[in-house]
């Protein structure tokens, strides 16, 4: 769109925001008629760690979200000339799961629990015991359970639970609403109706009954809507929320509001059977969208939904680059030292290109990047190792190698369950993070781990945000009713640049030897946690 034509979209109405709450910046962007980001603002924040508890304050929220819209107002302004007085479209998204209560008054009962929390673990078991479906510790529905095994004193009083997303959904529109996708990350999703699972439903409800709370569980979720549905519209008291100046008019439409693993799918075009992404960076997941439901539960897999509802396994890993990136560090140091000033991103490709020169497994060295705890090779820490023999290559191109390896190997584990267990089939999948930063490099390590072809697509690094705004235009332009995929490829991605990286042989040969040696070799992540305190 040429400057007069964005102008006149502005002015019109014909642009569409979305804007996502990320763990450490909340984003918005909007999008021209041919779905192109046109401008942008961001707000930084972080959470805190107050009594116990990983949260952000409701103050934290909006005035995050005021601040975030006002400099993409701004942007606007400077950049075209034009006031933003109406958009076509508004989506809302956020991290995924978490705890949010309030009582009949709408008060927030207590603070806002966001998935970082690992207080849930008693009813993270029993919900998986009672419905025969992995409830990750994060779920709301684990935290709304914990809290009863807790007898906390709120739980009476709730209302309404929600999590982030939903909650700013409602405050500006008025409407408990959420994106099945969203949904799905706090109870279990039936998708054959694209609701809740009713049968779990009547499970925790029988389960609690002897309790007499004045509500049932059918009675305080939000609504759940699919992609593409109408989901409310700004109101008077909500315009002047997202924006105290006034400028911005009611009566805006609203897609329902999604999680940033929703949004991830839509900004990679991975929403269809047979497609999934990979987001690496600090930690890493992966998200396949399935052709049927997996045979039985998995504790190391998760089962979310599309923003259409359809099923998807995620393997979700705490660690993936944070080890890496501290041994980059350290060679950083040294050449500082030297008195050579090389830039961090330049010695990053150099480092990551020297990887590829390595043996095809690692030249048998071991590393592992547990930082933190892993859950799917159940270590609630982490101590970071590098391991070899005296009969090992050890030379810079295979440590880099082995460490990039280390990255995924966790992930591998879980995926194995898919790809091997259950036979789940994949015809590509879209990366994107800091891991694929290193042109090639990440691709080619990740098609190994996963011996199936990795794109990384130019727009990959929109993120997020663009991704509910792409949902937004889809609720607004999509009379039609056409699928969400077909919309995406036909309207969104026909014309997106990328490069695809298919599997090389000899490194999925290699992956697979590494992998063999790193399973054997946990027994030594477990003797360093024993042992190093």
């Amino acid at each position: 769109m040429n400057q007069q034509a964005i102008q006149n979209a502005i002015a019109n109405g014909k642009t569409v925001l979305g804007i996502e709450f990320g763990s450490t910046r909340i984003k918005a962007v909007l999008i021209g008629e041919d779905h192109t980001p046109i401008a942008s603002g961001s707000h930084d924040w972080e959470n805190r760690y107050e009594n116990g508890v990983w949260t952000y304050s409701l103050d934290d929220i909006w005035n995050g979200l005021q601040d975030c819209y006002r400099k993409l107002s701004e942007e606007v302004l400077n950049n075209y000339s034009t006031q933003l007085n109406t958009i076509g479209a508004i989506g809302f998204s956020a991290m995924m799961h978490g705890y949010m209560a309030f009582d009949k008054d709408e008060n927030l009962l207590e603070p806002f629990r966001t998935w970082r929390n690992t207080m849930t673990e008693e009813a993270s078991r029993q919900l998986t015991q009672l419905f025969g479906f992995n409830i990750p510790q994060r779920w709301s529905i684990a935290h709304l359970y914990q809290a009863i095994l807790n007898q906390e004193s709120h739980v009476k009083e709730i209302r309404f639970l929600s999590t982030l997303a939903g909650y700013v959904h409602w405050k500006l529109t008025g409407q408990k609403v959420l994106g099945v996708g969203e949904a799905s990350g706090m109870f279990p999703i039936d998708s054959t109706i694209n609701n809740y699972d009713v049968t779990r439903i009547k499970l925790f409800n029988e389960m609690v009954k002897t309790l007499d709370f004045d509500w049932t569980l059918e009675t305080i979720l939000p609504k759940v809507l699919t992609a593409g549905e109408a989901a409310g519209t700004l109101t008077e008291p909500g315009a002047k929320l997202l924006d105290p100046t006034g400028n911005l008019k009611a009566g805006i439409p609203f897609c329902p509001p999604e999680g940033d693993a929703g949004t991830g799918m839509v900004a990679t075009n991975s929403v269809a059977q047979r497609t999934g992404n990979v987001s690496a960076g600090t930690s890493v997941f992966a998200m396949i969208v399935l052709e049927k439901a997996l045979s039985r539960l998995f504790p190391e897999i998760d089962m979310v939904t599309t923003p259409t509802g359809k099923p998807v396994a995620m393997v979700h890993c705490n660690n993936c680059t944070s080890d890496l990136n501290a041994w980059i560090g350290l060679f950083q140091e040294f050449t500082t030292l030297l008195g050579v000033e090389i830039d961090q991103n330049k010695l990053f490709e150099l480092l990551y290109q020297k990887a590829l020169q390595g043996d095809a497994d690692g030249g048998n060295l071991l590393a592992y990047n547990y930082l933190s705890g892993e859950h799917i090779t159940h270590f609630e820490e982490g101590r970071p190792l590098f391991v070899r023999t005296p009969e090992s290559r050890f030379n810079l191109a295979n440590f880099m190698r082995v460490h990039l390896f280390s990255s995924l190997g966790a992930l591998k584990v879980g995926l194995d369950i898919l790809f091997e267990q259950e036979k789940v089939k994949v015809d590509q999948v879209l990366g994107h993070g800091g891991f694929f930063k290193t042109r090639d490099v990440g691709q080619r390590i990740m098609a190994a781990a996963m011996n199936v072809p990795v794109a990384v697509m130019e727009t990959a690094g929109e993120g997020g945000a663009w991704g509910i705004a792409l949902l937004a235009s889809y609720m607004l332009n999509n009379a039609g009713g056409e699928p969400l995929e077909a919309f995406l490829n036909k309207k969104v991605f026909t014309n997106q640049n990328g490069k695809t990286i298919t599997p090389d042989p000899k490194d999925v040969e290699g992956f697979a030897v590494f992998m063999e040696r790193y399973k054997y070799g946990l027994a030594i992540e477990r003797a360093a946690i024993d042992s190093m305190k």
